[in-house]
């Protein structure tokens, strides 16, 4: 991860805030945040035209965001993706914003974006990408849960985006959290088209 050569530099405050701004979609680039952090910073002067003081945290930020960023692989932008549908209505067979979304059309629907072309049904979704063990799960990673019955994306952190039934709209949840976490039989890592 980029961020390891500088956590020893950088207050944990500073790169929750950056990497919140830099990773985030639509947000512009890694320098466009840091320049926006420093405007939004403002530093005591001893003198009236004295230089602002060097600070080290705002000079490795802004050594980070030079930095080449990692391009997102296809499961992570499909989990961005999904995450743009919260608050979409669960609608069975749905598939799209516009008319709801069931589990498996949220997942066809992110993957599609991301341009990957995947089943729309939780089954057969089982049969594509790679098996992931628990352990090593990443974003955009396929969860399948007791009976195949139910699908998710995993965003990371022990959390997924999924459209959970009827009555209910797409959201994000802790799996420790909740009886999904209990129900976890599997993940899938979706593979790139060849």
């Amino acid at each position: 991860m980029p961020f390891r050569p500088l956590i020893r530099a950088i207050p944990a405050f500073v790169l929750v805030a950056v990497s919140a701004l830099v990773v985030t979609p639509g947000t512009g680039s890694p320098v466009a945040a840091v320049e926006e952090l420093e405007a939004s910073i403002v530093e005591p002067r001893t003198q009236p035209n004295a230089p602002p003081p060097r600070n080290p945290e705002l000079a490795a930020l802004r050594a980070y965001a030079l930095l080449p960023q990692p391009k997102p692989t296809p499961a992570e932008r499909a989990a961005s993706f999904a995450l743009e549908a919260v608050g979409i209505p669960y609608r069975y067979g749905g598939e799209s914003p516009e008319s709801g979304f069931d589990c498996s059309g949220l997942v066809r629907w992110a993957y599609g974006r991301a341009g990957l072309d995947v089943p729309h049904n939780s089954f057969a979704l089982y049969g594509v990408g790679r098996r992931v063990q628990k352990g090593r799960l990443e974003a955009g990673d396929v969860l399948f849960f007791e009976g195949l019955g139910h699908v998710g994306l995993y965003l990371g952190a022990g959390q997924m985006v999924h459209a959970p039934y009827t009555g209910r709209r797409v959201e994000v949840i802790r799996l420790a959290a909740t009886n999904y976490g209990r129900r976890l039989i599997g993940a899938r890592r979706m593979s790139t088209p060849s």
